[in-house]
């Protein structure tokens, strides 16, 4: 049986993620499994696309660049549903596949994926953790986004606990903190520290997906990938066309990978790369409208 989870980690150029250890991503990745790759669309092109989070999640999403999705900021104010994201694409193939999210932003859920929206397809989603951002006695702000570490912490043992137990054939998991200490402190040891974090908590889902494919006839796609890089001068921002701000690195476990995963590929490749490993039909309308192609070359997938 196959099951996919993507994870995003925030705001994590390449070349920090390169230098800082990360002995969870190398478990993924092995030999062949991590590669460059770039968010924003064509630059000066229909396509170009603030290297914005949100913006990259929709991409992600839906396959799409923002001049289909619609998003184009934080704020999503008016997303294109006509572009189908990957659980109404699972969800219309077999609504008996069972998907799930843990976010450290609940606009992921409710603004993006539209979950429960009929323009976006209705309900989608079978479980869900998400909003306590929200929770102010849960997780009280602290000093340098403590609270959003806590949130992280969090997400990922209800995201670790969840795939153990059900295997959600489906599963995206959401980190925020690393974003939050590139705008705070830029480039530095406080980002190194905060991706060796991350990297800890990717550790968690890893070790949960192991336990699944040793237990059960499971056959799991892991991508985790990252939704922009920083600005060159002192890495706290991002948002613009610059090499730095549109690069970023996807690291998987599939045996599959193929050319077009070593060719730097985009964020919009991840989605029809899932539906390439979960064997999901798409309606020939949606087919055509994705921006990437499936990075994945076996010959059964």
């Amino acid at each position: 049986m196959r099951k996919a989870l993507f994870v995003i980690m925030d705001g994590i150029p390449p070349d920090v993620i390169e230098r800082v250890e990360t002995p969870h991503l190398d478990n993924i990745a092995g030999e062949r499994g991590y590669a460059r790759a770039y968010v924003g669309g064509e630059v000066g092109g229909e396509s170009e696309s603030p290297t914005i989070s949100a913006v990259s999640y929709q991409s992600l999403l839906t396959g799409t660049w923002a001049n289909k999705h619609n998003v184009w900021d934080n704020r999503v104010e008016n997303p294109d549903y006509r572009y189908w994201d990957i659980f109404r694409i699972a969800k219309t193939h077999d609504p008996a596949l069972q998907t799930a999210v843990f976010s450290t932003w609940e606009d992921n859920r409710t603004r993006l994926i539209g979950d429960g929206l009929a323009a976006a397809g209705g309900f989608k989603l079978d479980h869900y953790v998400d909003g306590l951002e929200n929770d102010r006695e849960q997780f009280p702000v602290k000093p340098h986004s403590g609270h959003i570490r806590d949130i992280d912490t969090h997400i990922a043992a209800e995201a670790s606990s969840h795939i153990r137990a059900q295997g959600p054939d489906l599963t995206w998991v959401y980190f925020q903190y690393t974003d939050d200490i590139g705008h705070r402190f830029g480039d530095g040891p406080e980002q190194d520290d905060a991706v060796h974090f991350t990297d800890d908590l990717v550790g968690q889902l890893w070790g949960a997906v192991e336990a699944r494919q040793s237990t059960y006839d499971e056959d799991w796609l892991v991508v985790v990938t990252t939704d922009h890089g920083r600005t060159t001068d002192d890495g706290k921002n991002h948002g613009g066309q610059s090499d730095r701000e549109r690069a970023t690195w996807i690291v998987s476990n599939s045996a599959c990978l193929g050319d077009r995963f070593a060719d730097r590929p985009g964020i919009v490749d991840i989605l029809p790369s899932i539906v390439d490993h979960l064997e999901l039909r798409m309606p020939a309308p949606v087919e055509a409208q994705l921006d990437g192609r499936s990075f994945l070359a076996c010959s059964d997938a």
